[in-house]
């Protein structure tokens, strides 16, 4: 028996958290001796025109593994984006709409095919949750499903279609307790089917704070580290760090890293600084070289750049209302959480006069994360949880 995971999109070039995840969870149960193989479409990234076959069909070896591209076919665009737009504005939609919705969104007939042709071959892991490509997969081969779905409490978790989705996937791998209470608050669970796994952290590389500061020149600084979009509430970030300057003009300046663009307010083109991609040592300095890492987002279901700055030993500012997050700092006691300006306000003057208490924060966030988080500990806890499945190799 093989493990075949499902994503819309797949390769280690690709940034986000579900992919990204996908990516390392298969290569270390790859190099933990299970046979693991990808199933995905021909789409290039989340970002790209779901349309468009970027992506050569047919097989590929990555790292070791197996990675079989199955071609797009034409959607109605226009019609998957109208229903869209209405969700992410939280706007009611009707159980027809849903159809459209699902079925406008991913176009990819093929790959659901195999998987019905393969079913009694391999055990398939769905992830995320909210994709064509995993509600059709899991109802093709409900007792052979395994579904990763990075849960957010946000409006596409309350659509009814996903619904028997849930309900008929053999497993379910949740991240944190928010999200597993997320799960059991919205959908009917078959007994035995949620396991609640975490997810992995690359522990082991090494930060140099002072070469970030050197190279970008930078001295004081809150880091923000991943897309920088509305979803992820980077806007509020940007304005509430703007407005902070305007009562208190010192240093201290934000920079952002990662995908995407956003609008700096005039007269902070200074205080807020754009870097975009840098390599990936360069992230880990920044972690190590920032004041502290703000992650403001509302919908999270784990956040690897909590983690990761908490293995550079610096603290996190997150927002309260991501109950996610807030429960990292508090099992943890790494970091600080805020739900208004003045709560930002008075974070940043915590953090920023109380140095040593701060790296304290840090310093507790690095042993959360090595306690709970290694790829080690990780992969044990997917083998346990597949067995308790019934699947063994």
């Amino acid at each position: 028996m093989k493990l075949a995971f499902v994503i819309p999109w797949f390769g280690p070039d690709i940034p986000g958290g579900a992919e990204a995840e996908c990516f390392h969870t298969a290569r270390h149960l790859h190099e933990a001796g299970v046979p693991v193989e990808v199933l995905t479409t021909c789409i290039q990234e989340f970002r790209s025109d779901w349309s468009i076959n970027a992506r050569p069909r047919g097989s590929e070896t990555i790292q070791g593994m197996t990675v079989r591209r199955f071609p797009v076919a034409p959607r109605d665009t226009d019609a998957f984006n109208q229903i869209n737009a209405r969700l992410m504005n939280r706007i009611p939609i009707t159980a027809e709409e849903e159809t459209v919705f699902l079925r406008e969104m991913i176009r990819c007939d093929e790959l659901i095919a195999w998987i019905e042709r393969h079913q009694d071959d391999y055990v398939f892991l769905f992830i995320p949750y909210m994709f064509t490509t995993t509600y059709r997969g899991v109802l093709a081969a409900p007792n052979r499903s395994v579904l990763v779905p990075c849960l957010h409490d946000e409006s596409y978790a309350y659509l009814g279609i996903y619904r028997p989705m849930f309900a008929q996937a053999q497993g379910i791998v949740l991240h944190t307790p928010a999200e597993l209470s997320l799960a059991q608050q919205l959908y009917t669970l078959r007994d035995g089917a949620a396991r609640l796994l975490g997810e992995g952290v690359h522990t082991h590389f090494v930060a140099d704070p002072a070469r970030f500061k050197r190279t970008y020149r930078l001295d004081r600084f809150l880091l923000y580290a991943g897309r920088k979009d509305a979803g992820k509430n980077v806007p509020l970030l940007v304005d509430y760090f703007c407005r902070y300057k305007a009562l208190f003009p010192g240093e201290l300046q934000l920079v952002l890293l990662g995908d995407g663009s956003v609008s700096i307010p005039a007269g902070h083109e200074h205080d807020v600084i754009d870097l975009g991609f840098v390599p990936v040592q360069d992230k880990y300095d920044a972690y190590a070289a920032a004041l502290a890492l703000c992650q403001p987002s509302l919908h999270e279901s784990f956040s690897l750049v909590i983690m990761e700055s908490w293995l550079a030993e610096r603290p996190v500012l997150v927002h309260e209302r991501c109950q996610v997050t807030r429960d990292h700092c508090l099992a943890s006691n790494g970091g600080l959480f805020f739900d208004s300006f003045t709560d930002f306000v008075g974070c940043l003057e915590y953090l920023q006069e109380h140095v040593r208490q701060a790296c304290r924060l840090g310093q507790n966030g690095r042993r959360y994360v090595l306690a709970n988080y290694t790829w080690d500990r990780i992969v044990k806890k997917y083998l346990h949880a597949l067995h308790g499945w019934g699947f063994d190799w």
